[in-house]
């Protein structure tokens, strides 16, 4: 039998309209709302129609219900802005993930979320006491991704079908996820998963952290804690040059932009100063994209979990075929990992020992 919650959440993580539904299927439009509201129970052929459509198998859309994620767990950013089609792509984007997760918990052992509330901390000194409690003082942070996998932060992909989202973060049954564009600079990407820590840590007690004063207060938490003021007042930043600035931004490894703007911040420049390096940056490149930028952090943790799977004969193709998706929608959620797909020729059960993962910062 259809699952209602299933098939919505198929729908929308495609950023389909049930008019568009109806389009590519030939159903009707009344009818498919009718299956999405649970009153009408479509035939078995007409499932099949729908799941080859959405690009899912038939046990996808009879599983067990799919709970959504509320829209105030969320904090999009100019949210007031967003269309509702690319939020709910979004959530249910994030919805598949979080499945996908689920089924590596059955299976491993991973860290424990170790995410502390600072709620009522300003944003400079929430950073400095995270930095303290994770041990890592005044030095840069070489993988924040590994980082944040090793205080138990799960982090995954957002799709290409998402490409109007940066970032986003949900705390789930108490377990924070990290959800980050690929299609970013790797600079860019760092300090979108900084920001969304940001809300982690200083709006966790908040219902819905949206609005322009918690935006801004995650970004300020970003720029804090990947470029902590102690450090950047050492380097002798003081009006500094297009060179310098470049050569900072290397050592922090965030953008040329935010390397600026931190050290105006911290009182380092004049305003004069400060405009005529960033126009300066602007001319190189800077604004828009990341000259000789760095590589893309990837997940260890899902690395070990792909490893392990093939240690046994198995892949990705045995999440997909379990969870009811497309082996490459499976990787897409992955942090640009690209595995080589063992099909396991069967579904991988619970039994035997879970693995033991940890990160290895």
């Amino acid at each position: 039998m259809l699952n209602p919650s299933r098939l919505a959440a198929a729908r929308r993580r495609r950023g389909w309209t049930l008019t568009a539904l109806a389009t590519e299927t030939g159903i009707s439009r009344v009818s498919l709302s009718s299956y999405e509201n649970g009153r009408q129970d479509p035939t078995p052929a007409t499932i099949a129609l729908l799941a080859e459509t959405l690009g899912v198998a038939e046990r996808f859309l009879t599983g067990r219900d799919l709970d959504e994620i509320p829209i105030d767990a969320v904090s999009f950013r100019a949210l007031s802005k967003m269309t509702a089609r690319t939020r709910d792509r979004g959530l249910s984007s994030g919805r598949l993930a979080i499945l996908i997760d689920e089924w590596i918990d059955q299976r491993f052992n991973r860290p424990a979320p170790d995410v502390p509330t600072l709620t009522g901390r300003s944003p400079e000194t929430a950073a400095q006491e995270l930095r303290a409690r994770w041990g890592l003082g005044e030095a840069p942070i070489g993988n924040l991704v590994h980082l944040l996998e090793a205080h138990g932060v799960r982090i995954y992909s957002l799709t290409d079908d998402n490409k109007d989202l940066d970032a986003y973060c949900l705390k789930w049954h108490n377990q924070p996820f990290i959800f980050l564009s690929q299609t970013k600079s790797a600079e860019r990407s760092r300090f979108n998963a900084a920001h969304e820590l940001g809300h982690l840590v200083l709006h966790a007690e908040d219902q819905a952290p949206h609005g322009q004063d918690a935006e801004q207060e995650a970004n300020q938490f970003a720029a804090a804690f990947l470029m902590p003021r102690a450090g950047v007042l050492a380097q002798g930043l003081s009006n500094a040059s297009v060179t310098r600035i470049l050569v900072a931004k290397k050592r922090w490894n965030v953008a040329a932009m935010a390397m600026a703007h931190r050290a105006n911040e911290l009182g380092l420049m004049t305003e004069w100063a400060y405009r005529s390096l960033c126009v300066d940056l602007s001319r190189r490149g800077y604004r828009r994209s990341e000259p000789h930028g760095i590589p893309h952090e990837s997940s260890q943790l899902l690395t070990k979990v792909l490893q392990q799977l093939r240690a046994d004969r198995r892949g990705l193709a045995t999440i997909a075929e379990d969870l009811g998706l497309e082996v490459k929608e499976v990787q897409d959620y992955m942090l640009g990992l690209t595995p080589t797909a063992v099909d396991g020729g069967g579904s991988a059960g619970a039994s035997g020992p879970r693995g033991n993962l940890r990160v290895v910062t």
